[in-house]
């Protein structure tokens, strides 16, 4: 898919383009990494490695499963991993983010790569969002500052600090709170706080006034826990940029300073930018008042000089795979936590999914509700997306298929009839958790294969299409792609079967691709 380009020594935004939630970034050594939210699906806190800020991969996940375990045995879209924070510190890497509804949870690890810590509760309680630690070195003590979800504490835009252990295994005290948006004219819903050290000020870059239409701020502190000074130091403006959301700063070993944060773009999610950033003092300040200047005098840069790192070749995080033995790559992530027998390894090439049979009563397919679909994010600009699928289950009602998951929903795929013949399916769902429809009659799939593609257009607007044995031929309406709660649309594969006692069989993929539209 779409790299962010090196046209000229330059790079062009999104440098990550799709729905990479909530990013935070860090540099050891001459490797920078990047973590993003990851809600509730499993495996969960992605892993991003780059050489330039540019051009990132996936290398793998901080957390094999969400905790508590039994509640994440069904997808909860809208809880899990909150906005994390990437750290290192006492040669290890750490990463903290809040579940709303359980608390602050930590995974350290000496290795970026793993393997990681069990997740640790450092705090519990509700509401309790995207904490942040700090090891200040000048002192030798630990913090964090965390947000809240007025959602689940009643309370939001304000920013609580702690005193925090060394070793980051809990908080000391019962907190304070250091930045009160409510005491700040104009400003609302101050959340995502990325906390740092620098030139003797304890700084606080955090976003406020919503994800769609709000901007970034700068806090500072001679003290950690206040008093607090504020300024806004990037927004939209003029740009198309809306947001622009929160993020994270990383300074090159050459003492180059960047900022990374994200957009949120409908169906598309939450994409990654990359700003320049300096320090400077404003003018008709003295020359000590300085503050964080990003993008273009705090504008959102659409084009920019690439840092001066040593040139990578493009990349971006896969999207494609022919699932070797039956394994499937890093890019995909259940919606709740997997359980033995939904994918099965093999000698060949083929993802094989077993046809996981519903639960009774009623029987009633609904992906939004299942915790057996395989996802990967819907790239955010038009492109095409293919599979190859045999449906090799011979139960009545098996069901399996290519799907464009969200809020509402619509699939493409194959379903074994009563009389045991396989019949090509198109179906949607729409938003509010309403019942499937057919968007276009069943028709016959005699040698029960399909080649099943999306075409994804400009908006996110979905053509369906399929061929089974005839030709590639479209399939009813365009379908308009949708956000699911803090995500953006997801791509999705997935097998089941109607409700009954033994095994209902398997459906096989095949050459999974996503190529970008011409």
């Amino acid at each position: 898919m779409r790299t962010a380009g090196r046209e000229r020594g330059t790079y062009r935004n999104p440098v990550l383009d799709a729905d990479w939630s909530d990013p935070d970034v860090l540099r050891v050594g001459d490797d920078f990494y990047l973590t993003a939210s990851s809600f509730g699906r499993v495996p969960g806190l992605p892993l991003l490695h780059s050489r330039d800020l540019v051009n990132w991969n996936l290398v793998g996940h901080a957390l094999e499963l969400l905790e508590p375990a039994e509640e994440f045995a069904v997808p909860r879209h809208d809880r899990g991993v909150w906005a994390p924070a990437l750290r290192h510190h006492d040669d290890r890497f750490w990463i903290f983010w809040g579940d709303p509804d359980h608390g602050i949870f930590q995974v350290n690890s000496p290795h970026a790569r793993g393997p990681w810590t069990r997740p640790h509760l450092v705090r519990a309680g509700r509401g309790l969002i995207d904490p942040c630690p700090l090891w200040d070195e000048e002192t030798g003590e630990a913090y964090l500052v965390h947000a809240w979800a007025r959602s689940r504490a009643g309370v939001n835009n304000r920013l609580t600090g702690h005193r925090m252990r060394p070793d980051g295994t809990a908080l000391l005290d019962e907190g304070e709170v250091i930045v009160d948006g409510d005491r700040i004219p104009g400003w609302f819903t101050v959340e995502g706080p990325k906390l740092y050290r620098h030139d003797g000020w304890f700084w606080i870059l955090a976003p406020a006034g919503g994800v769609e239409t709000g901007w970034q701020g700068a806090f500072r502190s001679r003290g950690f826990f206040g008093p607090y000074e504020e300024r806004i130091v990037l927004e939209q403006r003029d740009t198309a940029v809306n947001g622009p959301h929160q993020g994270g700063w990383v300074r090159t070993p050459a003492g180059e300073d960047w900022f990374v944060h994200f957009q949120q773009r409908g169906a598309y999610g939450r994409v990654v930018h990359l700003q320049p950033m300096r320090w400077a003092a404003a003018p008709g300040r003295g020359p000590d008042d300085v503050w964080p200047v990003i993008g273009d005098a705090g504008a959102p840069v659409a084009v920019h000089r690439r840092p001066a790192l040593p040139p990578q070749p493009p990349g971006a995080p896969a999207t494609d795979d022919d699932f070797p033995g039956g394994r499937y790559g890093r890019q995909w992530q259940w919606t709740a936590n997997p359980r033995d027998g939904w994918a099965t390894r093999h000698s060949g090439d083929g993802l094989r999914l077993a046809c996981v049979r519903l639960a009774p009563p009623p029987a009633v397919p609904d992906l939004r509700v299942l915790p057996h679909v395989l996802t990967q994010r819907l790239p955010g600009s038009p492109c095409v997306v293919e599979v190859e699928l045999a449906l090799r289950s011979e139960e009545p009602g098996a069901t399996a298929g290519l799907a464009v998951l969200g809020d509402a929903y619509g699939w493409i795929g194959l379903r074994r009839s009563g009389d045991g013949t396989a019949e090509l399916v198109h179906r949607f769902a729409e938003r509010e958790g309403g019942p499937e429809r057919d968007a276009a009659l069943p028709r016959p799939a005699p040698l029960g294969r399909a080649l099943l593609r999306i075409e994804a257009g400009p908006a996110a607007r979905c053509r369906f299409l399929h061929d089974v044995g005839d030709g590639l031929r479209p399939s009813g309406p365009v379908f308009a792609a949708t956000p699911w709660r803090w995500v953006g649309a997801l791509l999705a594969l997935f097998a089941l079967a109607p409700a009954g006692p033994g095994h209902a069989g398997a459906a096989e993929f095949h050459r999974f691709r996503v190529t970008a539209s011409p």
